[in-house]
């Protein structure tokens, strides 16, 4: 239930937004959401309509862009995909995830 947390916080930065550039009306938003983030973007529809209710976003509606985990080994310089927390080149476990975890308000078109 996170989600609704996160959708009252999109809709934080986009209020900010409209104060500090004075749009009224937003139409859309496109969010970046880390695989390994956490955040459910199905869920996060569903909550999105409750926190929106009455803001300049009430009807905007919201896109999810997922990006893919991505990691780079230290042991042979491999950057990708990981394969079940090991390196796929050299089956290395010395890993740092280097994509995956993020999550941002990406763009907000208003009217």
């Amino acid at each position: 239930m996170h989600e609704l947390a996160i959708a009252q916080n999109i809709i934080a930065i986009v209020e900010a937004e409209a104060k500090r550039q004075d749009f009224k009306k937003v139409v859309s938003i496109k969010l970046q959401i880390g695989e390994l983030s956490g955040i459910v973007p199905e869920c996060l529809d569903d909550f999105f309509p409750i926190a929106s209710r009455g803001t300049v976003a009430e009807s905007a509606h919201i896109t999810s862009e997922i990006i893919r985990a991505e990691v780079r080994c230290l042991s042979c310089g491999y950057e990708g995909k990981p394969d079940r927390g090991l390196c796929p080149s050299c089956g290395g476990s010395d890993i740092k995830l280097i994509a995956g975890r993020e999550f941002f308000v990406d763009s907000i078109e208003v009217e």
